[in-house]
């Protein structure tokens, strides 16, 4: 279950983050108030992830893939370049998200 929050809170964090560049530095209504409560339930869901999964474990996956995912929908979506060091980036987060999960196995 610990696991299925986590990816809620992320999906949240991901929704909220790209409603915020639509808003248009709050100027927009509706993009601001997805942004508002999208941030209110990923911390929400985060919290509760927290009762289940180490603080580690936890904040690594939800930050490094957001992250990740936001920097894809930048480059997808939204016309941001990909160069190279941007691509280098994403995979070191996701290797850093990795290493640091199976770091907590042992």
């Amino acid at each position: 279950m610990g696991y299925a929050l986590l990816a809620g809170a992320i999906a949240a964090e991901v929704t909220a983050t790209t409603a915020m560049k639509y808003s248009e530095g709050f100027t927009r209504l509706w993009p601001s108030v997805v942004t508002a409560v999208g941030y209110v339930l990923a911390f929400a869901l985060l919290a509760q992830t927290l009762k289940t999964l180490s603080i580690g474990t936890a904040y690594a996956i939800w930050a490094g893939v957001g992250t990740a995912a936001v920097a894809l929908i930048g480059i997808l979506w939204m016309g941001e370049p990909a160069g190279a060091a941007k691509l280098i980036g994403l995979a070191l987060i996701i290797v850093g998200v990795v290493v640091l999960n199976l770091g907590g196995a042992h």
